[in-house]
């Protein structure tokens, strides 16, 4: 190759031209290529370490003799003057080596991800009770007084200034409707948001049917799942109004203040309503991926780093259930283990979502 040649091809032309050269080549030297090619000593530095960056060229191990035959990767070649000797790497085996170590890095951080959530919930649960905040930032309560409740409710109306967000997991007694829908109507006229999520079976009942379409005419933002946990209402990321028995509806309720709490029971809300249905939608509709709502749910969660546990808890169903959820979501997306179902679910903007809804 003449000079003028040469001197023409900069940057990445360079060191294809070094690796083009190496690879004809394998008992030549990086520096006897350089020379042939006629770089300068700043333009061979250069393609050194960019082939080097690429893993086009690795360390040759000192203990194997410096033949070509030797080496599974490629070609090797001496380098003289004390230069430790590099072997010439195939592109295939490049690429492969590159993408094992990306992933052994997402996998260190997904690790680290969820050593720092076990740490979390550790200091959310005894330290946070023995103290670790104010106790004037929570207050707790259990009303057992029904009639409290609904004197409750009906300051939330008056007092609420950003949004609500409700669960029901039955019908809404025929007695209670009205009221439900005053509360509505006073809330839309001072621009409050309104979010109401209900079972689906809900969609059933003719008298039900009609108070969704209603509340629906009022503004209020629905949604239909086929798992809702228990009954609960938020306001302004500091009240909460729920049951202190999920599975009981007429135990008595717990009154929480304060956004040290308030905000972990939004963010189960928050889970629960990415799984839920659009009201007027039908089931699994605009998802496209044949995933169900609790597949989604399950996936979204698993994604986030949340642990079966913790899922069980948030879809109210077994671990069973749930490891069965996860093994139908890696079969759908052909995924061979947990983590490359949660990477294909990202690539296929299964993970987009509308994000977490602050409602503030």
């Amino acid at each position: 190759m003449s000079r003028n040649a040469a001197v023409s091809r900069v940057g990445n032309e360079q060191a294809l031209a070094v690796y083009q050269e190496l690879r004809a080549r394998p008992d030549a030297s990086f520096d006897e290529v350089a020379d042939r090619l006629e770089l300068s000593a700043d333009e061979r530095e250069r393609c050194r370490e960019e082939l080097a960056s690429l893993g086009l060229t690795a360390p040759q191990d000192p203990s194997e003799p410096a033949t070509p035959d030797d080496s599974a990767d490629g070609s090797s070649a001496p380098a003289p003057g004390g230069c430790p000797a590099r072997t010439v790497v195939d592109p295939d085996v490049a690429l492969l080596r590159l993408l094992r170590r990306e992933r052994d890095r997402l996998q260190e951080r997904l690790a680290a991800t969820s050593r720092a959530h076990t740490a979390l919930e550790a200091l959310a649960g005894p330290f946070l009770r023995a103290g670790a905040v104010p106790r004037s930032e929570v207050e707790v309560e259990i009303v057992t007084d029904p009639q409290r409740v609904l004197r409750e409710l009906t300051e939330l109306t008056r007092s609420v200034r950003t949004a609500v967000h409700v669960m029901h997991t039955g019908s809404v007694r025929r007695e209670d409707m009205t009221a439900e829908l005053e509360r509505d109507r006073s809330r839309a006229a001072r621009g409050v948001r309104v979010r109401a999520m209900y079972s689906r079976r809900v969609g059933t009942v003719p008298e039900m049917t009609q108070h969704l379409a209603d509340r629906a005419a009022l503004g209020v933002e629905l949604r239909l799942s086929p798992v809702v946990p228990m009954n609960m209402v938020l306001a302004d990321e500091n009240f909460a109004l729920l049951p202190t028995d999920p599975h009981d509806p007429d135990s008595p309720t717990i009154l929480a203040r304060g956004p040290g709490l308030v905000r972990s029971y939004l963010a189960l809300y928050e889970y629960c309503w990415q799984a839920a249905a659009r009201y007027g939608e039908e089931p699994g509709e605009g998802g496209g991926d044949g995933l169900s709502d609790q597949q989604r749910a399950a996936l979204h969660m698993l994604a986030s780093g949340i642990k079966d546990e913790q899922i069980a808890r948030s879809l109210g169903v077994s671990l069973r259930t749930v490891s069965r959820l996860l093994s139908e979501v890696m079969q759908e997306l052909g995924a061979a283990s947990r983590f490359e179902a949660g990477v294909k679910a990202a690539r296929l903007g299964l993970l987009d979502g509308e994000g977490l809804e602050q409602g503030a």
